[in-house]
């Protein structure tokens, strides 16, 4: 049966560049390493002398038609031949564990695949081949996981972004990919990476976030959510702020589920990250640039395409660049409904940004028509946040009432109001609304959305 999808030559095996560059280690930084670090050391080499074995015996180009228990099966016999050889018993569960560290290698992302399938993980962030934390509940912590050196992470690192077309090496030393569950990864090596290569991986829960998980967890009300609701189905268009993990890319997720079956939606990102429940979607990715220099393709390059391509709504992962001027005119003629995410501090920062991105297109467009379109494009900027104790909480719902003079007018429907903080050290405060009832409400109801007039009554007093 081993036969099937093993040889005993390999003469087309895989091969791993080696695109670090060594750094020569002064005599003062050498000591002496611990039995611990010892016995980890002899556990990795063994692991990778296995490794190297599997590679040599399996046959890569077919071990995907294998079903899983018949490749386990047959692993676990090849090792179990080999330490016999060697002399060398071992326990079942280290029999059992090193089994599984050995598929991860083969088949998955090696020492990351149990963080990846780890639900209580936010963020895995490989600092070196020594050094990996992670994100739970809002808290980062260091963990036991480590590579056996920098060609063993660089080899991980090959194998996520070649699997979506990218790639990385001393000519383009950092990249942005993501996993097939949308997780997004960026990784940076030397000569950039001072220390070694380093990997960030934002994971994406398989079951995406709602409204209703969205107020379970206290990221909002149920009045706001019922507005924001009403928002994507009156067609009005929104953009999302905050900074970086604050869950821009989530709240985008939750409201998108609020759009109907019926409309086409185009979707415009980096590396594709967004889970729309909808049908008939279509899902557009930006492109880096060859080897040879050329061929990259932008976000605005893709924007100025989907305006041919007959959407109902554009949504825009991130806009971080000239891609928000064709943004912009999208929202003011004709393209309702449209979505987009900035990276900003306050709403108000968040059209400052707008404002500034237009600007890196090189016309010389006068500051009072940038703020004019964003006046009439834009209609509610939703403002996140991660507080102190790790948590994501949408800090306010603004609305974009006009223009005084050159000044873009706003008003906060809904705000988070901080009251403290507890013993243990978790904010304390409430998402209530400010009394002022927008003025976008007419063109909720008229697209036959029914918002009671009680979501915005502030502390009994009706405005």
């Amino acid at each position: 049966m081993f036969k099937q999808f093993t040889r005993s030559d390999n003469p087309g095996g895989a091969k791993v560049i080696d695109i670090s560059t060594k750094v020569a280690q002064p005599a003062s930084s050498v000591r002496e390493p611990s039995q611990q670090e010892s016995e980890l050391m002899a556990r990795l080499e063994l692991k990778s002398r296995l490794h190297d074995v599997l590679l040599d015996r399996l046959n890569l180009a077919v071990i995907d038609k294998v079903q899983p228990e018949e490749l386990r099966r047959e692993v676990a016999s090849l090792v179990s031949q080999v330490l016999s050889d060697e002399g060398r018993p071992m326990r079942s569960e280290e029999f059992k564990q090193l089994i599984d560290e050995l598929l991860d290698e083969v088949l998955g992302f090696g020492p990351l695949e149990p963080l990846l399938a780890d639900p209580t993980i936010n963020d895995i962030l490989v600092n070196s081949h020594r050094s990996v934390y992670v994100e739970r509940f809002g808290k980062l912590e260091k963990t036991n996981v480590r590579f056996r050196d920098e060609k063993h992470l660089l080899r991980i690192i090959d194998k996520i972004v070649s699997r979506v077309g990218r790639r990385v090496d001393e000519s383009t030393p950092w990249v942005d990919a993501r996993l097939e569950d949308g997780s997004r990864v960026n990784a940076i090596i030397r000569p950039c990476a001072i220390d070694g290569p380093s990997v960030s991986i934002r994971k994406f829960s398989r079951n995406p976030l709602t409204m209703d998980r969205m107020i379970e967890i206290g990221t909002l009300s149920d009045p706001a959510a019922a507005l924001l609701k009403g928002l994507v189905e009156a067609r009005l268009n929104v953009l999302i702020s905050g900074g970086t993990g604050s869950g821009k890319t989530t709240m985008l997720n939750a409201m998108s589920s609020h759009i109907g079956k019926r409309e086409r939606v185009v979707t415009i990102e980096d590396a594709a990250e967004l889970q729309l429940q909808q049908d008939h979607v279509v899902r557009l990715e930006t492109r880096p640039t060859n080897p040879t220099g050329g061929g990259a393709v932008t976000q605005r390059d893709l924007v100025r395409n989907a305006l041919r391509m007959r959407p109902d709504r554009i949504i825009v992962g991130e806009v971080r660049g000239a891609e928000t001027f064709d943004m912009l005119q999208a929202m003011n003629t004709g393209h309702d409904g449209s979505m987009t995410t900035v990276h900003a501090n306050t709403a108000r920062d968040a059209l400052g940004r707008l404002e500034q991105m237009v600007m890196m297109i090189g016309l010389d467009f006068p500051v009072s028509a940038i703020r004019s379109q964003i006046a009439a494009g834009i209609h509610i900027v939703v403002q996140l946040n991660r507080l102190s104790d790790g948590s994501r909480r949408v800090m306010s719902i603004s609305e974009i009432s006009g223009m005084e003079g050159n000044v873009v007018t706003m008003q906060d429907i809904f705000v988070f109001r901080r009251t403290g903080v507890s013993e243990t050290g978790a904010v304390l405060g409430q998402f209530v609304p400010t009394g002022i009832r927008p003025r976008c409400i007419a063109q909720i109801v008229q697209a036959g959305v029914s918002l009671d007039s009680d979501l915005f009554i502030a502390d009994g007093v009706r405005v």
